[in-house]
């Protein structure tokens, strides 16, 4: 399933990084301590996190995650925004909280 697949099923607003939209999601991994998430995310797996700043886009590029999942509308700085772009990361926004997303990621992967 693509990131576009689950931003379209889940009704998720793209903030930045369209070029990552077709990336493959294999999984899903919840998390907000990045160097927690840098050691135990798995490649492919959509990230869904409250931390929406340029370093979490870093740990996305090492962790090589398709895409950034801010939960209970979140905000996205603007060099975060910048970096995901360079870097092809999707990041997209819900207000819904990350038990609720997890959940729904979970439904959409099987």
């Amino acid at each position: 399933m693509t990131v576009t697949d689950i931003k379209d099923a889940l009704s998720l607003s793209l903030l930045a990084g369209a070029a990552g939209l077709e990336r493959e999601v294999t999984g899903c991994y919840v998390g907000d301590l990045l160097s927690w998430v840098m050691g135990r995310a798995q490649e492919g797996d959509l990230w869904i996190t409250v931390m929406g700043n340029v370093n979490a886009v870093a740990v996305a590029v090492l962790a090589d995650v398709p895409c950034i999942l801010l939960s209970e509308n979140a905000p996205l700085d603007e060099d975060a925004r910048k970096r995901a772009e360079e870097n092809g990361i999707a990041i997209l926004q819900s207000e819904k909280n990350a038990y609720r997303l997890a959940v729904e990621v979970s439904k959409l992967l099987g």
